[in-house]
């Protein structure tokens, strides 16, 4: 039994003896939550985790662990709309992480310094896996299922590599030299790439399946959505992806002066963009959706990336929202005009859907309108598929309307999917992380820093070929990776060590988890401070058990 003193002194380590913790009602306990920005990615990322590695100075490795689940990060960081940088916290304090442009910088810096994707080649015995569609999501799923250990054929219909994203970007989205470069690097991991294989033509689903254990289709939505107004269609109409395609393969487009695009996704804002640097003069973009801003709702918004609306309309282009055709005014089978009507919602057996609002009725002088409602999956040639044993399908054919980010996702989840079919192991069942709110951060603890700008070409230097968007430094991309706030994730700021009254948060060697701390329950008291004062959610306190 220790001697205790009253007064001057007590002998070292008697207060140990002491068991503190006996008084304690709540305890704390580290709890890892996602932070918002990896729960928002449609492609499965974990920004947090490799803007982390950024502001280490370590590129490589952030690099790496981006490409863990998306391997075309020089194509997302410009083309993917980010939903990421819609959920990330920091927005709620001053202005979200660029996120975007630290995916870019690091893509290129990959491609640039030809770092190798982390993957081990598989085994010559390994299954064989077929992947129809050369698109986002057949890439990912070939990618992701080399990673699993399987071989892959990738078959297209195209002569190169790419789906959408090469026949309907245009370049001042995504120049042709990164696309070209970050795909024949993704290639080059192991799978072999047969172009000019359609379905149906050269090669059948019944053959795939012969002779492959696994088929993933992802043959994106090649039918356009029809399109009238009252049954009215002029005779001479083209659909906006058509005449992106056109354009993107010839480098021209028919002779218009004034058009009516309608649509308000990324196809229409595109086209509208490359009409107005084609000489079109009038470019009106017509859709029921709203602007992107302060007290609309996501998903009343225009589904195009909101910078690209932006530039849109500095470009020029008249964007007609919260509208809807009326009618075609025709001279024989040629357009002449368009009747425009605004649109309201109304609530409707639970759904609120748009309706026109009678009298707000205006018209629009055009010589063409161009529909760009999205595109369908040719059932004749896929529907019966889709039913099959050991067919697994993915991208815009399983989720007409889908993303770049989306497609990349889905063919990383179809790779899981078919490594599961293939090893008879049970559907992956994986509860996710919850993801940590603002209100759950000390910000206390965080200065106020402004988001970094990207350089934008000047309005009368921008074109239809040239990147719009430019690079940023390494020095500003690590800047602004150090602007995060680790959101649910420790950051071994030593705030719970200093500040515990009861030196019962002891330090060690940092664990693979990236923490390195741990709670002396024998003495905590349960005051509550640590999580109090930890800036990052990652204390909680809970009943003592």
């Amino acid at each position: 039994m220790p001697t205790l003193t009253r007064g001057s002194f007590a002998h070292g380590a008697t207060s140990l003896s002491l068991k503190t913790g006996d008084w304690r009602l709540q305890r704390p306990q580290h709890r890892h939550k996602a932070a918002p920005c990896a729960t928002e990615c449609p492609a499965g990322e974990n920004p947090q985790a490799y803007i982390a590695k950024v502001a280490e100075d370590d590129l490589r490795g952030a690099w790496e662990t981006l490409v863990a689940a998306n391997p075309l990060p020089a194509i997302t960081g410009r083309v993917c709309h980010h939903p990421c940088e819609r959920g990330c916290n920091r927005g709620s304090f001053d202005q979200p992480i660029a996120i975007h442009n630290l995916e870019r910088f690091l893509g290129d810096r990959a491609i640039d310094e030809r770092w190798n994707y982390p993957i081990n080649t598989p085994s010559p015995d390994a299954p064989q896996v077929a992947v129809v569609g050369a698109g986002p999501a057949g890439l990912s799923a070939a990618y992701h299922l080399i990673r699993r250990g399987f071989w892959v054929t990738l078959f297209d219909a195209e002569p190169e590599p790419g789906g959408l994203l090469r026949s309907a970007l245009p370049p001042y989205r995504l120049p042709r030299e990164v696309l070209n470069r970050e795909v024949e690097r993704l290639l080059a991991v192991g799978i072999v790439f047969k172009p000019t294989h359609r379905i149906g033509r050269d090669i059948s689903i019944d053959e795939l399946r012969a002779d492959f254990p696994g088929v993933f289709l992802a043959p994106g939505t090649s039918r356009a959505r029809e399109w009238t107004i009252d049954g009215v269609v002029p005779s001479d109409l083209r659909t906006g992806l058509d005449l992106l395609r056109e354009w993107n393969s010839i480098g021209a487009l028919p002779e218009y002066n004034r058009v009516a695009i309608i649509g308000g996704g990324n196809t229409a804002i595109d086209l509208a963009r490359v009409m107005r640097f084609m000489g079109v003069e009038e470019v009106h973009l017509i859709t029921f959706q709203r602007l992107p801003g302060p007290g609309v709702r996501p998903k009343d918004a225009m589904s195009a990336t909101p910078r690209e609306i932006a530039q849109a309309l500095e470009e020029g282009v008249k964007i007609h929202e919260a509208r809807g055709v009326r009618r075609l005014i025709m001279r024989g089978d040629t357009v002449v005009g368009v009747e425009v009507v605004h649109m309201k919602e109304l609530d409707h057996h639970g759904r609120r859907e748009p309706v026109a609002f009678e009298g707000t009725e205006t018209i629009l002088k055009v010589d063409q309108v161009i529909p760009a409602i999205g595109q369908q999956l040719d059932a004749a040639t896929f529907g019966r598929a889709l039913t099959l044993p050991g067919v697994f399908v993915g991208g815009d054919a399983r989720m007409a309307g889908g993303t770049v980010s989306g497609a990349i996702g889905d063919g990383r989840r179809a790779a899981i999917a078919i490594q599961n079919y293939l090893e008879g192991l049970p559907e992956d069942v994986a509860v996710p992380l919850r993801s940590i709110a603002f209100n759950e951060l000390n910000v206390n603890y965080f200065e106020h820093a402004p988001r970094v700008q990207a350089p934008l070409l000047a309005v009368e230097q921008r074109c239809a070929d040239a990147e719009i968007e430019g690079a940023l430094s390494q020095g500003t991309i690590v800047g602004e990776a150090r602007r995060c706030f680790s959101c649910g994730k420790c950051m071994s700021c030593d705030n719970c060590w200093t500040l515990c009254p009861d030196n019962s948060v002891l330090k060690t060697e940092r664990t693979e988890d990236g923490w390195q701390y741990v709670f002396d329950y024998d003495h905590c008291k349960g005051c509550g401070i640590c999580a109090h004062e930890c800036p990052v959610g990652f204390i909680d306190m809970v009943n003592e058990p």
